[in-house]
């Protein structure tokens, strides 16, 4: 009877015992690796690139709410909130964080030291004191950059092509963006062989935009060419209707915006390095090590024309010019 009961109690125990294995188990099972997305600007604005950004992770095997967490920080076009941001994602422990623009990626840096960054750049990651070279980083930093200084003479071409008369070029700048000096400075030179005359806008906010094209009132110009930063991708909405209000021909370095209603865009496509990025980040959440991995340059570069628009300039865009097109808006 005795043995019996202690049998008995025995067996309860061990029923007990492998009623608490799934729980334990499942406490041991490591928790989803967090990513931090950092970016200047609004949502809204990026929304195709973040998807994109989504589907390099994807094509890595990490789909976002099943084994792998974003976190998302925007400035909201407030630059002064970005070492504020990053370094609350380090503060969070994060895994890896994808700052997606140059001034994010250089508020990331300087926040940490040791989690990994892959950076989405429009400037020269070397110059801007991302990594050491292209080849090799060498710290927790890599990514992908479009080195945009080296598409203004082509840009500002595609305008000479399109415009032959034109002789006042309008370049609206932001100021506060690290890339703009070196960008400016090559439409310059570009300028100087095709014999036009460069007029610097500068704009730093929205209301900024507002007052730099007022002020072609003053100072009217032929033609416009848009620099890459993120406040005027960020923008491009209030961009189209300025232009199209002070009837500017412009050129925007984003496909988006001529499929708004810019007259034209050529630049890298920021949807595959955004991609790339996904790619990258992925790569680092599997093991390997930021420093070892090469920065990217996308060799994806898109030139859209919008016929809509240059009807409504009354302009006649060349055969030539259609015939080297991506796409042509009609």
């Amino acid at each position: 009877m005795q043995f019996d009961l202690l049998r008995r109690r025995e067996f309860i125990a061990l029923l007990g015992g492998a009623a608490a294995w799934p729980l334990a188990a499942h406490a041991q099972q490591p928790a989803m690796p967090v990513i931090g997305l950092l970016n200047t600007g609004q949502p809204e604005s990026i929304a195709n690139l973040v998807a994109a950004f989504r589907k390099g992770l994807s094509e890595t095997g990490h789909v976002e709410g099943q084994n792998v967490t974003i976190e998302y920080r925007w400035a909201q076009n407030d630059n002064d909130r970005l070492p504020e941001l990053a370094a609350d994602l380090v503060h969070r422990q994060v895994a890896i964080i994808a700052a997606t623009d140059t001034s994010s990626a250089i508020a990331a840096k300087a926040a940490t030291t040791t989690v990994p960054i892959v950076f989405v750049t429009g400037g020269d990651p070397v110059r801007d004191g991302l990594v050491t070279s292209l080849n090799r980083p060498g710290s927790n930093v890599t990514g992908v950059s479009f080195l945009t200084t080296a598409l203004a003479a082509k840009t500002l071409g595609l305008l000479h092509e399109l415009l032959p008369g034109a002789a006042r070029i309008a370049v609206l700048v932001d100021p506060n963006f690290p890339n703009t000096e070196p960008f400016v400075s090559s439409v310059r030179a570009a300028a100087l062989v095709t014999r036009k005359q460069i007029e610097v806008l500068d704009a730093s906010t929205a209301r900024d935009i507002d007052t730099a094209f007022a002020s072609l009132a003053q100072k009217p110009v032929d033609a416009l060419l848009v620099s890459p930063t993120p406040l005027f991708n960020n923008r491009r909405v209030q961009l189209v209707t300025l232009a199209a209000y002070h009837r500017v021909p412009a050129i925007h370095f984003q496909r988006e915006a001529a499929e708004a209603g810019f007259l034209m865009s050529y630049g890298t496509s920021h949807t595959d390095a955004y991609r790339q990025a996904g790619v990258y980040t992925g790569r680092i959440l599997k093991g390997e090590k930021s420093a070892e991995l090469p920065v990217m340059q996308p060799i994806k570069f898109e030139f859209v024309i919008n016929l809509n628009t240059a009807k409504a300039f009354g302009l006649d865009v060349p055969a030539t010019l259609l015939a080297l097109a991506d796409e042509v808006i009609e």
